[in-house]
């Protein structure tokens, strides 16, 4: 019986394949005298590449005989017949695993548009609404949009300027689309360079403040332009808002924030200028809940394959808090672990899995938070406690924001699923508010 020598190597975009020494096809050949047997192998990349392909041909090669030793990533390798078909249908099934559950798994993420809103069909015409007179070569009408996060604010006016950019009107003017994450670009500074990256101006090296200005009104003032702030609330100043309402000739702008009251706090100036709409996106309740998840998992796995106990389970969980990106981090999570055990349906069991893991979830990475944040998020990760105590340990240790912008950190925390708060009315102290970090249990303060 011949001993062929068998090579493996990754491929980032295609996956892994098996080919004889020194080729670089993608053919997997094994030899037993005249016979010569010829299979093509391609594995899906997946998460963990490196360690999770390592565990596969681990555990492939403990049930074959194998004349070699440990073979890791660009290792040739020799097998016998038997050896070498075992191994390339073990790779056949895992390269079918799990089809049959997800069929556009990118549809649970936050960030996927569906083609329509449900429950939300009044709040997209009220923003559409407030830039309809930017297509007639008029003014348009700007609006600040808040609600509890989770709730669809972000999704329903991307959808209005995904349809602004993707349906224009061939006779109304030419309108600039413009969206910015003021978590990411929290200073003006940092939005108008982000604004003129979006204009398709790149030199903003060595650029100050007002030259990037002059960049965006330039551009701009010969057109049109709907102006998307989202996470607004999060901005060190509002100079940008004061310079856009004064010196850009036509537009809207839209500011999106979990916070109504923050516009309380902006300078009279601005206020008495910007004049906004308002539109406040309620919480949604369990019906309306649980017809989003099911429409996205209408779109994201393969019909019937959900028990609806399991279904339920996940709706229960997240109703409470109506945020709808709970729900997404659920159900994918819940594929996932019915997928790693090869699973049919999507049981009960599997929901409980996900379960256990949503002290996991959080709505942004740690690494987006602002410094102040990432600080007291320490500060409640290692001590937790009453929000008062916490505050004044915080000002021992040098911290230098106002109790006002310390209770707002506290709250974007526990809304963004890194900290637990609990609010205690009528004990000793009167009324106050208990945190902790996720894995510290409230009670034990």
């Amino acid at each position: 019986m011949g001993w062929p020598s068998f090579h493996c190597y990754w491929d980032c975009k295609s996956g892994l394949h098996f080919c004889l020494t020194g080729a670089r096809g993608i053919n997997a050949k094994a030899h037993s005298g005249d016979i010569t047997t010829t299979t093509h192998i391609i594995l899906p990349e997946v998460q963990g590449t490196s360690a999770g392909e390592r565990l596969l041909l681990q555990a492939l090669w403990a049930k074959a005989t194998i004349n070699g030793v440990f073979v890791g990533r660009n290792t040739t390798i020799l097998l016998n017949v038997k050896a070498a078909n075992f191994l390339l249908m073990g790779f056949k099934d895992i390269t079918n695993k799990g089809e049959h559950l997800f069929k556009n798994e990118d549809a649970l993420d936050p960030e996927w548009l569906p083609k329509n809103l449900p429950y939300r069909e009044s709040q997209h015409k009220f923003i559409a609404n407030c830039i309809t007179p930017l297509l007639q070569g008029r003014n348009g009408r700007n609006c600040i949009i808040s609600g509890a996060p989770g709730i669809g604010k972000t999704a329903a006016v991307k959808l209005v300027l995904k349809d602004l950019e993707e349906n224009p009107d061939v006779n109304a003017p030419d309108i600039a689309v413009l969206y910015v994450n003021c978590w990411q670009n929290n200073s003006t500074y940092k939005i108008f360079a982000e604004l003129c990256e979006q204009l398709g101006y790149k030199f903003t090296q060595n650029k100050n403040t007002e030259d990037l200005f002059k960049i965006v009104q330039n551009i701009v003032n010969k057109k049109s332009a709907v102006f998307a702030f989202d996470e607004v609330d999060k901005v060190e100043d509002v100079n940008f808002l004061y310079n856009i309402f004064t010196d850009i000739l036509k537009k809207t702008i839209l500011m999106i924030t979990n916070y109504p009251q923050w516009y309380t706090e902006v300078d009279a100036r601005i206020r008495s200028r910007l004049l906004p709409e308002r539109i406040d996106f309620k919480q949604y309740n369990r019906e309306e809940l649980a017809g989003i998840l099911k429409n996205r998992m209408e779109y994201a796995f393969i019909q019937g394959i959900w028990d609806d106990a399991a279904f339920n389970l996940i709706v229960d969980k997240v109703a409470p808090t109506g945020d709808i990106r709970m729900g997404l981090y659920l159900l994918r999570e819940s594929g996932l672990a019915a997928d790693e055990q090869s699973a049919k349906k999507i049981t009960v069991e599997y929901a409980k899995c996900a379960l256990s893991k949503v002290s996991d979830f959080s709505i942004k990475p740690e690494s987006e938070l602002s410094v102040d944040a990432k600080d007291i998020l320490e500060l409640i990760k290692s001590q937790g406690g009453k929000i008062g105590d916490l505050f004044r340990l915080y000002q021992e240790q040098g911290g230098v924001v106002t109790y006002k912008t310390f209770q707002r950190r506290v709250e974007e925390l526990s809304e963004g699923g890194f900290i637990d708060a609990k609010k205690v009315v009528g004990g000793k102290d009167g009324t106050t508010t208990i945190l902790s970090g996720k894995n510290k249990s409230l009670d034990e303060f």
